[in-house]
């Protein structure tokens, strides 16, 4: 039978991937989003993840079953793929507590179309047994097809670091698994047919489930140790950089580095985990620790910075400060889940006047997803202060003493800069 497939949620995971799949099959890529699909089969990604002209050498102008991407919002158009990729966001709500909604939703979207011998395979973030336990469900109740009988599901978990244009899709190794053995197969071949980097089959979707929220997990627990090293170093007026440098020197030191932990990956997954714990009756003391610890930094942030502006006798209620970057990580146009928000917040709350500089966000989307006012082009004035919050390239060039008044306070939040600073994580 040939192979025609569904990617369920084009966004930074889904697009890539329908991309990368539609040089070897016939895919249709489904997103909800109307003006995004026009967008994208324009040749136009506003993500910035898969370049114009990349997309178009795959795009075909209609569906069909020829190799290639074409991309809609009509649940006719994917009625007759035979493997449903769902890739679409897994937040948390204001709670911190797993929002499945999306997963849901798009189940739903797919049972629908859903036929006999037709697999459906969730690259989703979950906690473990998500799968299995809350989408199959879903389709078995709206297709009336009874699973692992009449149709299969398989999981293979994201791995796309936005912004990195050297660890693409194809380049990292695929972690995959099904919900039989020979799903499971049927799922590692497909994957492996188009990442070089191969793949490596998980014995079950709970074990892949489990593998890759932890990944993330371990990454926000060792940047949590290193933010607290940032603030004990700070009270005890040494260089945390420099001491990081030092202790690297070691073969076996990991080369984690004091920062805001944002976006959709490392500052939502350990939730995912912790949930699953607290549901099981074990409360994971580390994974919450670390959260606690890195949920801090903003509002930590703020008060290293109130902190400078008060020893050069700067009046916070009449202060300006210019606070570069707003996205969550550097280079990249995400602002999902961004932990700068934390210093805005913070920072107003003194009363401080705030401009945000990032020539990458979108002021409209920052606008609609947090009630923030951003700007796209360089201010043309002096502040009392400036934050250097996000490592954009454009902002190496930047002359910030050309900023600041006179002996006015700049602080570098990522390291990004090596001198004119006042304070830095």
């Amino acid at each position: 039978m040939s192979i025609k497939i569904a990617v369920i949620g084009l966004g930074y995971v889904g697009l890539p991937l329908a991309r990368l799949f539609a040089t070897k099959f016939p895919v249709i890529g489904f997103d909800i989003n109307g003006q995004r699909i026009s967008e994208l089969n324009n040749g136009i990604d506003l993500t910035l993840e898969v370049e114009e002209d990349l997309l178009k050498s795959v795009l075909v102008n209609k569906p069909s079953n020829e190799i290639g991407l074409y991309c809609s919002n009509q649940l006719v158009d994917i009625a007759d793929c035979n493997y449903y990729i769902v890739t679409v966001p897994t937040p948390v709500d204001k709670h911190n507590k797993p929002d499945l909604t999306p997963l849901y939703k798009a189940s739903e979207t797919v049972a629908k179309v859903l036929k006999k011998g037709d697999i459906v395979i969730y690259e989703s973030t979950v906690y473990p047994g998500v799968t299995e336990e809350e989408c199959v469900p879903v389709l078995e109740k709206m297709s009336g097809l009874k699973f692992n009988e009449d149709f299969f599901a398989g999981y293979s978990p994201e791995r796309i670091n936005p912004g990195d244009k050297e660890h693409t899709v194809e380049k990292i190794l695929k972690v995959t698994a099904g919900s039989t053995p020979e799903i499971g197969k049927k799922v590692d071949d497909l994957y492996n047919s188009v990442v070089t980097a191969g793949t490596h089959l998980a014995p079950t979707i709970k074990v892949a489930e489990a593998a890759k929220v932890i990944e993330n997990s371990q990454r926000d627990i060792n940047i949590a140790f290193v933010n607290e090293l940032a603030k004990i170093f700070n009270i005890l007026e040494i260089d945390t950089k420099a001491v990081l440098e030092a202790a690297g020197t070691k073969w076996n030191f990991l080369p984690f580095k004091p920062g805001l932990v944002g976006g959709h990956c490392i500052g939502v997954d350990p939730y995912y985990l912790a949930q699953k714990a607290l549901e099981a009756g074990y409360h994971p003391e580390i994974i919450l620790a670390g959260r606690r610890m890195n949920d801090s930094m903003g509002e930590y942030v703020a008060s290293q910075v109130v902190k400078l502006m008060i020893k050069k006798e700067i009046v916070l209620h009449e202060a300006k400060l210019l606070l570069l970057g707003v996205t969550f990580k550097e280079n990249c146009p995400d602002v999902r889940n961004t932990k700068i928000v934390d210093i805005v917040h913070a920072l107003k709350g003194y009363g401080i006047n705030i401009t945000i500089y990032d020539p990458w966000a979108k002021p409209e989307e920052v606008k609609h997803e947090y009630g923030i006012e951003t700007t796209q082009v360089l201010p043309n004035s002096k502040f009392d202060a400036v934050i250097l919050g996000v490592a954009h390239k454009e902002f190496a060039a930047l002359d910030l003493k050309s900023l600041t008044k006179d002996s006015n306070v700049i602080y570098d939040v990522k390291g990004f800069l090596s001198d004119v600073v006042d304070g830095r994580l």
